[in-house]
């Protein structure tokens, strides 16, 4: 008769316990670094449409003048000629929106981010994945910075 080999019960259930704190370290860090690839990827949509509409100010001496809604109604003004496909959402795949002056002279776009609704802006970095991105006349007026929270 041969003697079988294999793993005994209390081999398997180490192995399985050693797995489920693997993944309860690991799962949190995942979660934090994908928000953080998105705030980054909104950053990034915010400096070209920033840097799209200050290109269209040095031909034409001042910004479209739209007044305020979704960055969809900057599409005629800037794409394909100052911006080659204007991002409309931001990286939680929500809207990103613009505010103006009447006269075309500032602008304001911004994202509410991991947020429902636009909050209350203060100018600096913030700490929170719910805090609103904005980039007002060509930089940015609050942001996110250091070790984010939910």
């Amino acid at each position: 008769m041969r003697k079988q080999r294999g793993f005994t019960l209390i081999e398997l259930l180490i192995v399985v316990a050693i797995i489920g704190i693997i993944a309860a370290i690991a799962i949190p860090n995942l979660l934090n670094a994908i928000n953080r690839g998105r705030q980054k990827r909104t950053m990034a949509d915010l400096r070209s449409i920033g840097t799209a509409l200050e290109a269209y100010s040095v031909d034409f001496n001042f910004y479209p003048k739209l007044g305020s809604g979704g960055i969809v109604v900057l599409a005629p003004y800037l794409s394909p000629t100052f911006i080659k496909r204007l991002p409309i959402n931001d990286g939680w795949n929500q809207a990103m929106f613009i505010n103006q002056s009447a006269a075309g002279t500032s602008y304001t776009v911004y994202s509410v981010a991991k947020g429902a609704a636009a909050g209350t802006w203060t100018a600096g970095a913030k700490t929170d994945f719910t805090d609103d991105i904005v980039f007002a006349d060509g930089q940015f007026y609050q942001w996110p910075e250091g070790m984010q929270t939910n």
